[in-house]
């Protein structure tokens, strides 16, 4: 999603924009997002999952188990798209339902042990090269990042 929205924003530049320091910098938000995402999936070698089924198995890895109406309002889906993405993951061994506690009607997704091993290696394999780049920034700069990355999370978090 954030990477369809950065080719969008990339996509409306225009020569009169540049002058615009919003849309400029947009515009480089955008195109910065778009080539770290690239990076990143680089290093996702050959994973049996879809970048949508590994960031919906992240989501539960992370933050625990909830319905499948609940992942996907989290990770901006509809919720037929996540019945797919819940059912690819469970034929895999990644993710697995049980009853809800309270609502019998429900059922509740969670990350298998198999699943939570497959989100470490992916990240453990995005966090050594994104480490290494870190470590070539001063102090300062990686505090910009830490900065800039806590108001871009808010952004994505408030669909603003």
């Amino acid at each position: 999603m954030v990477l369809v929205l950065a080719l969008y924003c990339v996509s409306l530049s225009t020569i009169s924009d540049v002058k615009d320091p919003e849309a400029r910098l947009a515009n480089d938000l955008a195109l910065a997002v778009v080539r770290l995402a690239r990076q990143l999936r680089t290093r996702r070698a050959e994973s049996p999952v879809s970048l949508t089924q590994f960031s919906a198995l992240a989501t539960l890895a992370k933050e625990g188990a909830m319905t499948p109406g609940a992942l996907a309002l989290r990770e901006r889906v509809r919720p037929p798209s996540m019945t797919r993405v819940i059912a690819s993951l469970a034929e895999q061994g990644l993710v697995a339902r049980s009853a809800h506690p309270v609502d019998g009607r429900q059922i509740v997704v969670s990350a298998s042990p198999a699943g939570i091993t497959l989100v470490e290696a992916e990240r453990k394999a995005s966090q050594e090269w994104l480490k290494a780049q870190l470590l070539r920034l001063d102090p300062d700069e990686r505090q910009t990042l830490v900065t800039a990355t806590d108001l871009m999370s808010a952004m994505v978090l408030e669909g603003a």
